[in-house]
């Protein structure tokens, strides 16, 4: 099967009503329940140590649109929702229709300073926007509950396929961590309890303080994470073509996060 048969979307601000995400390409009679198989991860995206303020605003929950009956795929799109409690706070500043004309203009919290590190600059300038938060609103990082809710469904067929994906993380700042030689068979669970999802407690104490360090002066620090998966078949991508190379097209998807480097 080609990669190209799915594909995902997503749409919405950060301060908006909600979060839109939708999966296309998977198949019909698959068991999906948002409960068990989207909502964990999303719990997962908002936990880990040094996590920000929005984090603890928001309760995400994935609300299935379409593609979904009596608990199985339909073929078609699958599209969710996940909505924003924080936009109660912000009703003002991200309506859709025009501000009344005795509105406070503070009200409608205008960004005309660009952050630095963030795509604020180039949005205005690429899209002669006055108000960076035009830009900044799609731009943040909230996008990626949508983007973990597609990632979720996505884990949902690779699992029916007998294709497992977990992760952890094994460096933060100078900070690394030890790699057992043998992973445990569900990496996922293994570190859910770990603040930074990390095997080596040890580690994970001198993590923290780095973290505390940072956050005193300011600052962030960096850090590295391992995807394992188990399962997959031989001969995915090509060493044909450089635009179906499996590496290349991974690196792609992981690049587009926001704030990872490489």
């Amino acid at each position: 099967m080609s990669l190209k048969h799915l594909s995902f979307r997503t749409a919405g601000e950060s301060h908006g009503r909600g979060l839109v995400a939708v999966v296309e390409g998977i198949p019909a009679g698959l068991p999906l329940d948002p409960s068990a198989d989207i909502d964990p991860d999303l719990r997962r995206r908002m936990g880990g140590y040094g996590r920000g303020r929005r984090m603890k605003i928001e309760s995400d929950r994935a609300e299935i649109m379409s593609g979904l009956r009596l608990g199985v795929t339909l073929g078609s799109p699958v599209s969710m929702i996940i909505w924003n409690r924080d936009w109660r706070n912000w009703t003002t500043a991200m309506a859709h229709g025009r501000p009344d004309a005795d509105v406070n203009p503070k009200a409608l919290r205008p960004v005309y300073l660009p952050r630095p590190g963030h795509a604020d600059l180039t949005g205005v300038l690429k899209y002669d926007r006055r108000d960076a938060r035009d830009v900044l609103e799609r731009a943040s990082a909230r996008e990626t509950a949508a983007r973990v809710a597609c990632g979720a469904v996505a884990r949902t067929l690779l699992r029916e396929l007998g294709i497992t994906v977990g992760s952890h993380v094994i460096r933060i700042g100078d900070v690394e961590a030890r790699i057992p030689d043998d992973l445990p068979g569900d990496l996922n669970a293994a570190v859910d309890d770990s603040p930074l999802r990390t095997l080596d407690h040890d580690a994970e104490k001198r993590m923290i303080a780095a973290i505390d360090a940072a956050r005193e002066e300011g600052d962030t620090v960096g850090g590295c994470f391992e995807v394992v998966v188990r399962g997959l078949p031989v001969g995915l991508g090509s060493y044909v073509s450089w635009d179906r190379k499996l590496d290349g097209r991974l690196a792609q998807a992981v690049m587009s996060v926001h704030a990872i480097k490489g």
